[in-house]
């Protein structure tokens, strides 16, 4: 990563993660920077300062100000979006709003995230709907047969395609724009999970084409814990509500979604910071220097272990998963080997249950270089011991 010295581990002074852990596991939590952590605190102290003046005159503004970065960001215009607190709550929001009769049918992909899977079957449940998943292949390295699933699976009861724009298991950039198109021709609404995506890889939410994106700016846009974003086209946000219905009903998307009662806002207000930060490090060269190290270190995993990755060449961002040898993926063991890498080897990386065996996911962030995997790549056998 030499074309990038101002990346590496000189970087970790940026944040406040534990010098004593070597941290491979961005994509679970994400780091906040410092000054990203400054800014919410101000806007915490403002709060405290004069509460009724805070939440009767000056929240909303701030709010809006905030949502305007993020439609820079991630394209589209500041009223379509608005704040949740991670992907999952919006997703919720999404499939609550759905007028879902029994019979009607949602389609998923094989490797949704568990808790939206469990939001699909509550309601799938509820309405005595039903679930249609498509499989992702291990390794997934062509988009054509999954395109030719998602045609085959839609039906006249299909109401609503959820998809996963980066898989948290196999850590797999799913063809977005591709899968939105197959669906908008049949006529079938597209909810995406971009939990992963905003500050990974670089898109334009309304050229993917689809009808609501839900994502996290504190996985890989350096927001503080507890940032979520939502988008909704205009055409349904007439029937978008937060999961707490409360004052603003009725009076439009963002102004539901932006006040629902008394809460700690500061994260979401400190949305620009983290994206004055991000701007500073110059967002294509964060996102070269981490997919370019994320290549590395899996290619270095694979090696080492004999295996493969999750994802094949086209698909791969900052993350990567790699298939342990030897070790089943049931929920035992993986709990096991993420606590043994943590206090054995001080070593916090994804560990994943995926097409019945048991994956490393590794995330590569502006803090880490090669060597950080390489300790990895040599216990990594040992584990299954």
């Amino acid at each position: 990563m030499g074309n990038f010295p101002e990346f590496g581990r000189r970087r970790l002074v940026d944040f406040n993660l534990d010098k004593g852990l070597l941290h491979l596991n961005h994509g679970g939590y994400g780091a906040t920077p410092r000054v990203v952590l400054k800014a919410a605190e101000a806007a915490r102290s403002a709060m405290e300062g004069d509460p009724t003046g805070f939440f009767r005159y000056e929240l909303l503004g701030s709010l809006r100000n905030a949502a305007f970065r993020v439609a820079q960001f991630l394209g589209g215009n500041c009223e379509d979006w608005a704040f949740v607190e991670n992907a999952t709550g919006g997703l919720n929001a999404v499939i609550a709003s759905m007028r879902l009769a029994p019979g009607d049918e949602l389609i998923c992909l094989s490797q949704v995230y568990g808790a939206v899977a469990n939001t699909l079957r509550y309601h799938a449940e509820r309405s005595r709907a039903r679930i249609v998943v498509l499989p992702v292949p291990v390794p997934f390295d062509d988009a054509a047969p999954l395109l030719a699933a998602l045609e085959a699976a839609i039906g006249p009861k299909t109401r609503l395609a959820c998809f996963d724009h980066i898989t948290s298991g196999g850590a797999v950039v799913m063809p977005i724009a591709g899968l939105a198109e197959v669906c908008r021709r049949r006529g079938v609404p597209v909810t995406v999970d971009g939990a992963h995506a905003p500050g990974q890889v670089a898109f334009d939410v309304p050229a993917l084409g689809v009808d609501w994106y839900v994502g996290n700016l504190h996985k890989w846009a350096f927001a503080a814990k507890g940032t979520g974003v939502i988008w909704c086209s205009p055409e349904y946000q007439g029937e978008l509500h937060p999961i707490a219905i409360s004052h603003y009903l009725g009076q439009g998307f963002a102004a539901e979604f932006d006040y629902s009662g008394t809460r700690d806002n500061s994260n979401w207000l400190a949305v620009p910071a983290a994206l004055d930060y991000f701007d500073g490090l110059g967002p294509e060269a964060v996102c070269a220097h981490n997919t370019g190290l994320a290549e590395a270190a899996g290619a270095l995993l694979a090696t080492a272990w004999g295996t493969e990755r999750a994802a094949g060449p086209g698909f791969r961002a900052s993350m990567v998963s790699v298939r342990l040898p030897g070790l089943g993926g049931d929920r035992e063991t993986v709990l096991r080997v993420a606590k043994r890498l943590r206090q054995q080897h001080g070593i916090i990386a994804g560990v994943m249950s995926l097409d019945g065996g048991l994956w490393i996911r590794v995330s590569a962030q502006i803090h880490n270089e090669i060597g950080d995997y390489q300790r990895l790549a040599e216990i990594g056998k040992s584990l299954a011991a």
